[in-house]
């Protein structure tokens, strides 16, 4: 294994996959400095004010000179990041992967034609005061007939403390979201549970959700019926009855929507499991599927190479208002718009919120940008590409939009390490094998081993893809295992 690994041939940086010992010469006779695992070295002297080159961009400026062979993390390298979003479209049509023959995976054929991965009941509660009586009814119905029966491949309760006492965007991001959810082909037929009294009321509700099938959907108020986990369990029998008629069948993977998360990343993110499952991002996108990405806060800095992959200046436009409208979020709350990366991400070897963004863009690889959606929206599956989805930074909150925004499963990519999953299968790939090694019980593959120079990059990709197909045709992902099931839904203003 080499002692620093270059991601970009016009870096002045490079990042020690192991930790290295303070005096330890490198390849070409530079005397390196103690380097902890996942850090950067500088490859040769830069002065202080000089900009500091990783991914072949800028990830911030030098606030000292800093000799060649030295450590480069926050006590000498600041962000450069500029308060708006200044850019001019410069089309990128760079070739991406080819996808080759489409492979198929076994699914599930909605009525409307969608693609499903999973044959589940979900119970979608409209406010947090039935979240307990949703819950039960899961519970109950799970036992009586997924264990018993068999008949699906789950009943699940998404519950979460919103719904009521709720203004403006707040209110509406709930409704987006939760409808999303309803409408999602993995829920074979959803459980709708209302109170009755909540500013989130089932009309407005179901307003927001639109056309439903009555056979897939069943809801009520509980404050109208007498007894709501029985009154519940009736309208679960009649559900069970309907989704019980789908059967697993050849699909073509062109069909899947797949979104791209990380979350507790590390210096290996950007170069072991972003780029990896760029890859995928890219091969999807040439069969004419979708690949969703998200985290806008981890877009900063790495606007450039993203935004000009959009296929047209109109495009190119609402990318970069999705940007700085995010920024004005910021602002409005009195926050930097560089407040970022975290504690663990610093642990990791990332200094900046520049280099934390251009490593998370990896995860959309060189797919052409087709679409720009808003927070709880849908991504057009029949634009395929790379769809942008206006969410925050955060696991769950932005995990959440993926699945509304209709991705089958999701691939997240970390370096540290997270139980986290949602409503839809939530692959962990790890950034490094001490990672996948140490926590099995939450990591579904192990991205690490690209570091070996005897491994290929196709061999890895071809393996984490058959994985992805055989997690749509019902392998269970860990998360799954584990019953890690949740939601969470972005919260920005007032509670009353």
């Amino acid at each position: 294994m080499k002692l620093l690994v270059q991601i970009h041939p016009d870096d002045n940086v490079a990042v020690a996959p192991l930790a290295i010992t303070a005096g330890t010469r490198d390849d070409s006779g530079v005397v390196l400095g103690e380097i902890p695992a996942g850090h950067k070295a500088a490859l040769r002297a830069i002065a202080a004010g000089e900009p500091v080159v990783k991914y072949g961009f800028p990830i911030g400026i030098a606030t000292e000179a800093i000799a060649a062979g030295a450590q480069v993390h926050s006590h000498n390298l600041r962000t450069g990041l500029a308060e708006d979003t200044q850019l001019k479209y410069e089309p990128n049509r760079s070739s991406s992967e080819s996808g080759g023959s489409v492979p198929h995976f076994m699914g599930y054929r909605r009525p409307d034609g969608r693609a499903a991965t999973r044959n589940e009941i979900w119970i979608v509660n409209t406010v947090a005061c039935v979240n307990v009586p949703s819950q039960r009814i899961a519970d109950l119905a799970a036992r009586e007939f997924v264990v018993a029966g068999g008949l699906i491949d789950g009943i699940h309760a998404f519950t979460h403390p919103y719904g009521c006492s709720q203004l403006g965007d707040d209110l509406g991001h709930t409704r987006k979201i939760l409808a999303g959810l309803v409408r999602h082909p993995n829920a074979a037929a959803v459980l709708i549970l209302g109170l009755g009294c909540e500013n989130n009321t089932l009309k407005s509700f179901l307003a927001e959700a639109g056309t439903l099938d009555p056979q897939r959907v069943r809801f009520f108020n509980a404050q109208e019926v007498q007894d709501e986990i029985e009154h519940g369990l009736a309208a679960m029998r009649e559900l069970v009855d309907y989704a019980s008629q789908f059967k697993r069948e050849p699909i073509p993977a062109s069909e899947l929507v797949l979104g791209m998360k990380c979350g507790g990343s590390d210096g290996f993110s950007g170069i072991t499991a972003n780029p990896l499952v760029g890859r995928i991002a890219e091969r999807l996108s040439a069969w004419g599927g979708t690949a969703v990405l998200t985290e806008v806060p981890e877009m900063f800095g790495a606007e450039a190479p993203l935004f000009n992959r959009c296929e047209s200046a109109e495009l190119f436009g609402e990318a970069l208002a999705m940007v700085n409208g995010f920024k004005d979020y910021f602002r409005r709350h009195g926050e930097a718009v560089h407040e970022n990366p975290s504690p663990g991400n610093k642990d990791g070897g990332i200094t900046t919120l520049e280099e934390k963004s251009l490593g998370c863009i990896q995860k959309g690889g060189l797919a052409p940008v087709k679409q720009v959606v808003g927070y709880g929206d849908a991504a057009r599956q029949q634009l395929g590409g790379l769809c942008l989805v206006e969410a925050p930074g955060n696991n769950g909150v932005s995990c959440t939009a993926l699945a509304a925004a209709g991705a089958h499963e999701i691939l997240f990519t970390t370096g540290r390490g997270t139980p986290l999953g949602v409503a839809v299968p939530t692959l962990k790939i790890a950034s490094n094998h001490d990672l996948a090694t140490r926590k099995p019980n939450w990591i579904d593959f192990d991205a690490g081993k690209l570091l070996e120079p005897e491994v290929s990059e196709d061999s890895v990709t071809d393996e984490l893809m058959e994985l992805i197909l055989e997690t749509a045709s019902g392998k269970p992902a860990r998360n799954e295992i584990n019953g890690f099931r949740e939601i969470a839904i972005w919260k920005q203003g007032v509670t009353l």
